[in-house]
């Protein structure tokens, strides 16, 4: 009896599987960082989602608090952003949700001089983990994804559709602040 008790059950063992995959990826992510030649260190902000077609008598939480960071290849003047990802944040429900990733974006610039202004449109692939959905197990997800605002502070806005049917689709905004403003 005492030495059934030590035995993890078949599903346990698969989610931690998973999990220590997800938090694999992220750290090497995290890692990549350290040996990049160019770019850009960002805090990322969570703040704020806008809830589509929402049903009645739901409520969603609409102030998303949370934070991370994004790595910006390249330099400032290329047309095409390759990013690496993490953050976590309170989502709608208001449970804590962690993610990892990375895409691209196409960068259209605006002005010229020191202060530029940009709109980006790409595509991000990330592994997420959110506590309610998919048994907590980590997942992957494909989303378009959209920047505007310049070289220091920029706006990311990802929209979600509705991915299950007690889901509704979303806009996600984060305030994304270059480090680099900082050491100037």
């Amino acid at each position: 009896m005492e030495k059934d008790k030590r035995i993890a059950h078949p599903r346990r063992r698969i989610r931690w599987s998973k999990r220590s995959l997800a938090a694999t990826l992220f750290t090497i992510a995290l890692l990549s960082f350290a040996t990049a030649r160019a770019g850009e260190m960002n805090l990322i902000v969570n703040g704020k989602a806008i809830h589509f077609n929402e049903k009645p008598g739901v409520h969603y939480n609409e102030n998303n608090w949370g934070a991370g960071f994004q790595y910006d290849f390249g330099g400032k003047t290329e047309p095409w952003v390759p990013f690496a990802t993490g953050s976590g944040f309170s989502d709608s429900n208001g449970n804590p949700s962690y993610y990892a990733g990375g895409g691209v974006m196409r960068r259209y610039f605006f002005t010229e001089g020191a202060s530029r202004l940009h709109a980006d449109v790409g595509v991000i692939a990330f592994a997420m983990i959110r506590k309610g959905f998919k048994n907590g197990d980590p997942f992957l997800g494909v989303l378009p994804a959209f920047s505007i605002g310049s070289d220091n502070v920029s706006v990311n806005i990802t929209f979600i559709p509705r991915v299950e049917p007690k889901a509704v689709p979303l806009l996600f905004f984060q305030l994304k602040i270059n480090l680099n403003t900082f050491s100037k």
